[in-house]
């Protein structure tokens, strides 16, 4: 792949107070790229993404996304964060959910008909189309998190960030949602954090291995040992199969 990194850090650093976070991050990603980035808890996964969105400000070193600072860039990503802040229980229908990801500052008032079109064809594009009408609380969990990415591509972005997309639910459900990103890969660079390292081995193509500082690998060439120092420890890695 070549052109213009779809997002390229240099030197990167953060901190909390008192609390160092990430230290030297230099990377790039590609367009069409499918990159996961792994590691352990509190290694600094979700702050580079929110780096990366321009929701937090490095110490030190740049990020640029689309050659610009993340502010400037950030219409043209989708995201999904690790946890949605939306009550389940919340009277609210699967097409309302995909509508905020049309919201915006600078637009007031009712949705218009063609925000309500692209919501609708953002939900047929995961395979929801038929539920629009039913409540956010009455869908299963793989479902809801296919809602969740839709409301992610209602913006129509360029960059899908996905935190933790497949999380909490069952494998049959995770490989539903693998499969789904993969499809979608082939029009948008797909950026995710996941703890599924069987994932990271038979679905992306680039792996960032973020435990304060990174290291990027190319995913087929991922090993047991570069598992081992991200971690720490031994990790079992299950890779996810099809029974066809």
């Amino acid at each position: 792949m070549t052109g213009e990194p779809i997002i390229e850090a240099r030197d990167l650093a953060f901190d909390y107070p008192q609390t160092p976070v990430l230290r030297g991050v230099t990377f790039t990603v590609q367009a069409g790229d499918f990159v996961c980035m792994v590691g352990p808890n509190g290694g600094g996964k979700t702050t580079l993404l929110r780096l990366i969105l321009g929701l937090l400000r490095p110490t030190s070193g740049t990020v640029r996304v689309f050659g610009r600072p993340p502010i400037e860039g950030r219409r043209r990503i989708g995201y999904m964060p690790q946890r949605a802040h939306l009550d389940p229980q919340f009277p609210v229908r699967a097409l309302d959910v995909v509508l905020m990801g049309r919201l915006a500052p600078w637009r007031l008032g009712p949705h218009r008909r063609a925000e309500r079109a692209r919501a609708l064809a953002a939900l047929d594009e995961v395979g929801l189309a038929d539920l629009a009408g039913r409540p956010f609380s009455a869908l299963s969990g793989g479902q809801r998190q296919r809602v969740l990415i839709a409301r992610a591509l209602a913006c129509d972005p360029e960059l899908l960030l996905l935190d933790e997309p497949t999380a909490n639910l069952d494998p049959l459900m995770q490989d539903d949602v693998h499969d789904l990103l993969q499809q979608l890969n082939r029009r948008l660079t797909i950026v995710i954090v996941s703890h599924d390292v069987g994932f990271v081995a038979s679905h992306v193509r680039t792996v960032i291995c973020v435990n304060r500082e990174v290291q990027v690998h190319c995913a087929t060439s991922l090993r047991g040992e570069n598992i081992l120092d991200l971690y720490g420890r031994d990790v079992h890695m299950v890779h996810h199969g099809h029974t066809h």
